[in-house]
């Protein structure tokens, strides 16, 4: 079966030389063979995500074409002059396949506005709404390694593609034959005629200002600021520069090394602001220009992740930490400038920590939970912008370094998050105080809420069975006793049902399903696991508090090795 398909492959697949190459690569290979062509790479609400390559169950411009002509029939499905915008991020062959995606649709007699250049996921949202398109495209893998790349499609609300809307493009891509049944153009042709055009500069600052506009403490001074940042070879080195520049963010020192857009992103293997390699080059600048903060946003800049300095080092702060403080600043900043509305809102995932519950109740601020993955957020506010509300929305964030303080598009954005952290870093100064020094307070005010998530990699057909198994396994037998403290609640997102482990009784959960299964301990501990949903990985999310941190971190290590052992790991 693997080798028909190879064989079909091989003399169909002449568009790009690099699959040429490859296929004749593998010729011998039965495993490659089949890892390429065991499956067709899914289509999801997500939208694609993969390694590049040759084969079915890769990257490529074919199975970019298939997608790109499903997502034109739906919009073809939903309106008479339908209208896509597309935007992509500097990884390898984003903009071979972005253009690719604009001539499938253009072929489909659909509209194009692809961006000039490669630019930030947020923008691609922004672009949607701004010029009133009824699907967008944005070309990126986010933060994956340089192996990978991704195709990920939205609605005409800004948000990613809801799963009716998902489930239709692949009940049509599941007809098209993926050699003969895509339509085509030629790019340059096609922009000649108008089908395909240019994004301008006025949607850019357009864009910008709606940002400014979302400034918290616009008293902060800004210009004492002394800041390192990288964009890690991606799409974020000229909106996050040019906002930081807008609102007086003058003392900007940019990484050389990471400057450049490169896809194969040569000093940061795993280009992922969670993690402190991403950080070595911004640390050794630190070492002579001395700044206050350092920032790095992911290739397409929906990402942000931060360090400040800490008894004379640089420490690095997680997701959960930086949305914990950002809720607090902007909600007390706010509440001081007369600025939050009634009934304020604000949003996170079920896997971020339970520490910002306590600050919203303190402010009288709604805190909603969602599914993980930011389409969920983006959907609340959709819900507010229904009603006429968009105004109660206040932050929207996710312990994945993922952060949004407006209502201008339906995805995280870097580019706000990196402005917002230097207000935010900026006022503390002014008052004598560090970050650090604001979550310790944060803390003995609260308690002492840490958290941390472990991923198992899983590849291939086998990793992928694996996977499934040990969701299997958990769901039919819950335990009722994790690192020896009792589970009071298990929440099956699957089933939509959540049970108390004390008394046995059930309620029905109101969230979307989702292969998610969730432990909640009488200590205040958790335990959530589920499957990415767009890397080959099952992921643990913990939580625990304490009364001091050194209880709560060593409850954390003994959870973390529950969870560990609970998964067969």
């Amino acid at each position: 079966m693997f080798e028909d398909k190879y064989k079909l492959w091989c003399e169909k697949a002449v568009k790009d030389p690099d699959l040429i190459s490859e296929l004749k690569e593998i010729e011998n290979d039965s495993d490659a063979v089949s890892d390429a062509f065991y499956k067709d790479l899914e289509f999801g609400t997500g939208g694609l995500r993969g390694v590049i390559g040759a084969g079915t169950n890769r990257m490529n411009v074919y199975t970019v074409g298939k997608a790109s002509q499903g997502l034109a029939a739906y919009v073809n499905s939903v309106t008479d002059n339908g209208k896509i915008a597309i935007a992509y991020d500097s990884r390898i062959k984003s903009d071979l396949f972005a253009k690719t995606a604009a001539c499938v649709f253009a072929a489909n007699g659909i509209k194009v506005y692809i961006y000039k250049e490669l630019m930030p996921t947020p923008m691609l949202s922004f672009a949607v709404r701004r010029l009133k398109c009824d699907a967008g495209v944005v070309v990126t893998a986010s933060h994956n390694p340089a192996k990978y790349n991704g195709y990920k499609a939205y609605g005409p609300d800004g948000c990613q593609l809801g799963l009716e809307a998902a489930d239709y493009v692949l009940s049509i891509m599941n007809k098209v034959d993926i050699f003969d049944g895509v339509k085509d153009t030629d790019f340059e042709t096609a922009v000649e005629k108008g089908q395909i055009e240019y994004i301008g500069d006025d949607v850019i600052n357009d864009y910008l200002s709606c940002v400014e506009a979302c400034r918290v403490a616009p008293e902060a001074d800004v210009a004492s600021l002394k800041v390192i940042y990288t964009p890690l070879h991606g799409s974020g080195n000229k909106p996050v520069r040019k906002i930081l520049d807008r609102i007086g963010v003058k003392n900007v020192t940019v990484v050389p090394e990471q400057e450049k857009p490169n896809g194969n992103f040569p000093t940061a293997p795993y280009p992922n602001p969670e993690i402190r390699q991403a950080f070595e080059c911004a640390l050794k600048l630190a070492d002579s220009v001395k700044p206050d903060l350092l920032l790095a946003t992911d290739p397409d800049c929906d990402r942000v992740g931060i360090a400040v300095p800490y008894n004379g080092e640089y420490k690095l702060l997680s997701g959960n930490d930086v949305g914990a403080l950002l809720l607090d600043f902007t909600l007390a900043r706010r509440t001081e400038n007369g600025t939050l509305p009634n009934k304020p809102v604000a949003v996170k995932t079920i896997v971020t920590t339970e520490l910002c519950r306590k600050i919203a109740d303190n402010y009288g601020c709604e805190l909603r939970d969602v599914l993980t993955g930011f389409k969920f957020i983006g959907e609340q506010i959709t819900e507010l912008e229904k009603k006429g509300e968009e105004s109660r929305f206040v932050f929207g964030f996710e312990e994945s370094y993922g952060y949004l303080g407006g209502s201008y598009v339906r995805d995280k954005d870097a580019v706000i998050g990196s402005m917002l952290i230097c207000e935010m870093v900026a006022y503390y100064k002014a008052e004598g105080k560090s970050l650090i020094d604001v979550l310790d307070m944060l803390y003995k005010k609260y308690g002492y809420y840490l958290c941390s998530q472990k991923s198992f990699t899983c590849e291939g057909e086998s990793g992928m069975n694996r996977i499934k198994g040990i969701m299997e396994s958990i769901r039919a037998e819950a335990p009722s006793v994790i690192n020896g403290h009792k589970a009071v609640r298990f929440d099956d997102y699957e089933t939509s049902v959540s049970r108390n482990m004390c008394d046995g009784s059930e309620r029905k959960i109101t969230l979307p399903r989702s292969n998610v299964l969730a432990f909640y301990m009488e200590d205040g501990s958790s335990l959530i696991v589920r499957p990415s949903g767009t890397e080959p990985k099952i992921k643990l999310y913990l939580g625990s508090v304490g009364d001091t941190m050194e209880i709560a971190k060593t409850e954390l290590s003994a959870l973390e090795n529950a969870g560990t052992k609970l998964l067969g790991f």
